[in-house]
């Protein structure tokens, strides 16, 4: 399940419901689906949104998103840095950025202006995690360790995907550390002996 890490606060929230109320105080929506048991990892993309249909259909419903695809990445998708560097800069969509993670982990910054309040916070994605980051929320968007994420995607429309950038750098100011057990290497001390 997600974990949140609010930075500036130096707290990390890793209970669903504590995740969940945080982010939907934000603007964010947060839930999280039991993944479908039997669908292989390597499942096509027509058994996934199979799998899936009634949850999709339901998100559809209410959010009047009009299509659904799945993507896949990983450290051996060509490309995958450029494709990185368009959404690891703070940006906004002109529509709602929609996804559920079937696998792999992703960190979502979101840069909330909400209650006064200027505020970063970072959610680490993983399978069973959806996220729904309104239209003109301020996010950016990192792969973790592995670099690799499954996840459904859903649109209102896909010519309203484009990122808009803010340029104001504050991306930079955050680093890209995913918290999940695997994603902290451990680091050798070596002793020279005399």
């Amino acid at each position: 399940m997600a974990v949140l890490n609010i930075p500036d606060e130096n707290h990390l929230l890793r209970d669903c419901d504590e995740v969940r109320d945080y982010l939907a105080d934000i603007g964010i929506v947060y839930e999280y689906w039991e993944p479908v048991a039997d669908l292989p990892q390597d499942a096509s993309t027509e058994e996934v949104l199979s799998a899936y249909s009634k949850q999709i259909n339901e998100l559809k419903r209410r959010g009047g998103y009009v299509t659904a695809d799945v993507i896949s990445v990983n450290k051996n998708t060509p490309g995958l840095d450029a494709m990185l560097a368009k959404f690891n800069i703070e940006h906004r969509h002109d529509e709602d950025e929609v996804r559920y993670i079937l696998s792999g982990r992703g960190l979502f910054h979101i840069h909330s202006q909400q209650h006064q309040r200027d505020q970063v916070v970072a959610i680490e994605v993983e399978a069973g995690d959806l996220i729904c980051i309104p239209r003109n929320t301020l996010h950016w968007f990192d792969l973790c360790g592995d670099r690799k994420i499954r996840a459904i995607r859903l649109f209102q429309d896909v010519s309203g995907w484009t990122p808009h950038y803010t340029h104001s750098a504050i991306d930079r100011k955050y680093e890209p550390v995913c918290w999940g057990p695997m994603y902290i290497q451990s680091q050798t001390t070596t002793i020279a002996e005399d």
